[in-house]
């Protein structure tokens, strides 16, 4: 697939997902009479239903990573070339803040402006080692033995990480970076926001190291990032 076409799919579909993680949570907060385990429900809900869809339908043409720390692991275990991760999470950071001011937008709220909402801490760090490390476990366990699962897979995995994690489990520096820009439910205070992508990045190649280890044989059906085999990123198509 053509690396242009394979950009704007990454691109357009992460902004869609920050668009769905922060619009829910507006709308949660707006509707829950400031019960804050109603509005997280109601966001982790929106954000898991979105995700499978967002995958299904981006899978086939980017790999649906819509995150720094896949597209890092999947060069690392040279699924894709080394030198198309810039410019694939290039692409993700740009559409996360797009879908941030699209969201914001929608509730006439300004577009980008910095988030107050403090969350830091060992506890916090710990949260978002934890639960990228279990993305990116989540990822190549299935994409190399069950691949057809693997975007139900992924929506559940970060469905029930909003609950048992203290960070609520945001899990990508893409999404961490443009959550600092919209003062909401879903936001991060941006001088919070190095000690979470520091951790996102070490929970990343902890998993990849590990789980390519454990799963070191790789099905002729096995995807990258999701849904797209790895045959598919070879294929020259118009």
């Amino acid at each position: 697939m053509n690396l242009t076409r394979r950009l704007v799919a990454e691109g357009l579909g992460t902004a869609l997902l920050l668009a769905v993680v922060v619009g829910s949570g507006i709308m949660a907060e707006r509707l829950s009479g400031a019960n804050v385990a109603v509005a997280l429900l109601a966001n982790a809900l929106a954000t898991g239903a979105g995700l499978v869809a967002l995958i299904l339908m981006f899978g086939p043409i980017s790999g649906a990573h819509f995150n720094p720390v896949v597209t890092l692991s999947e060069a690392w275990q040279k699924n894709i070339p080394m030198t198309e991760v810039a410019p694939y999470i290039a692409i993700q950071i740009i559409g996360a803040f797009a879908g941030v001011a699209a969201a914001d937008g929608m509730f006439n709220l300004p577009l980008l402006f910095a988030s107050e909402h403090i969350r830091t801490g060992p506890a916090q760090w710990w949260s978002e080692f934890v639960a990228t490390f279990g993305l990116i476990a989540v990822i190549i366990g299935c994409s190399r033995s069950r691949p057809g699962v693997t975007p139900f897979a992924v929506a559940a995995y970060i469905t029930a990480a909003y609950w048992f994690t203290s960070s609520t489990s945001f899990a990508n520096p893409a999404v961490t970076l443009a959550r600092a820009a919209t003062n909401t439910f879903a936001g991060i205070r941006p001088s919070d926001t190095p000690g979470f992508i520091l951790a996102q990045l070490l929970g990343a190649f902890a998993a990849t190291l590990l789980f390519g280890w454990i799963y070191s044989t790789t099905p002729k059906n096995s995807t990258n990032g999701g849904t797209i085999t790895s045959s598919d990123l070879t294929k020259k198509q118009c």
